[in-house]
């Protein structure tokens, strides 16, 4: 049965700058955002819509096989949502057997953008590995959602 773990914060950047990056600009913008983690992202297949295929390629120790396609489940620039499925790799190898973050922003302030993140997840085994709990992996999005902040900021 999927379950669900929901989280968000506040990011001092705005709306549509934000959705830019996070929707169509992040196959640039992840491996500059985590230089540690992320060696590169490629489009598999597809136009940056639903069901585009991404492939995000790690640094060695990162994850067990280097790598983590996705595919993207939800996109709509009306609402500013993108969900994003894990179809192999990354968490699936670590005990998951569903994995799927969605992010919807909404504006706060001109320069602020409230991100809601819905993590959707699942596993065949109440033995996972602790690094794979939705608490802990809602921190690795988040860390990346102010490190894309600070990455805007400073950087862009």
């Amino acid at each position: 049965m999927i379950k669900e773990f929901n989280t968000q914060t506040r990011v001092s950047v705005g709306l549509e700058t934000l959705w830019t990056v996070l929707s169509k600009d992040f196959v640039f913008i992840s491996p500059k955002v985590l230089p540690t983690i992320v060696k590169d992202v490629q489009v598999i297949e597809g136009d940056g819509g639903v069901d585009t295929i991404l492939i995000f390629n790690f640094f060695p120790g990162v994850s067990p096989l280097g790598f983590q396609r996705e595919r993207i489940t939800e996109f709509d620039e009306i609402s500013h949502e993108i969900g994003l499925q894990v179809i192999e790799g990354g968490y699936l190898s670590q005990g998951l057997s569903y994995y799927k973050t969605t992010f919807q922003l909404s504006s706060i302030g001109e320069l602020e953008t409230l991100v809601n993140v819905k993590i959707s997840y699942d596993h065949e085994s109440d033995e996972i590995d602790e690094k794979v709990k939705p608490t802990k992996t809602s921190q690795s999005t988040l860390m990346y959602l102010k490190r894309l902040e600070n990455y805007l900021q400073n950087e862009a």
